[in-house]
């Protein structure tokens, strides 16, 4: 595993989306300071960490961010062109139906976020 720049391209992945560390650290349930902590190159990333970014952005190819080797965003061999989905905020949830809705919250690229509560 290449871990001198395994920062790196965390920091190259949070850049690619135009994030802020903040906003992405939330986009894959882990603490804020993580991922600062992470960028500076004062931690390294534990295997849990790792699973999260790559389940949440699955263009990012778990070979190239552990070894440096391969594309980012993953090319689709099929289409060879990117693959640009863009994590969780782009995929339609569905509510289930026996369960009532509390709120929704929004998590926008300059780290701020809104929270709806629908009217009962």
């Amino acid at each position: 595993m290449d871990t001198e720049n395994i920062n790196l391209r965390i920091a190259q992945i949070v850049s690619h989306y135009e994030l802020s560390a903040s906003a992405f650290a939330d986009s894959i349930n882990v603490q804020r300071s993580s991922i600062s902590h992470l960028i500076r190159g004062r931690n390294k990333p534990s295997l849990e960490f790792v699973s999260k970014l790559v389940r949440t952005y699955p263009e990012v190819d778990l070979y190239w961010l552990l070894y440096g080797e391969g594309e980012f965003p993953k090319i689709d061999l099929k289409e060879k062109r990117p693959n640009h989905i863009a994590g969780p905020t782009t995929k339609m949830l569905k509510p289930d139906p026996e369960k009532e809705i509390e709120k929704v919250l929004l998590f926008y690229r300059d780290g701020t976020f809104s929270a709806y509560k629908p009217e009962l």
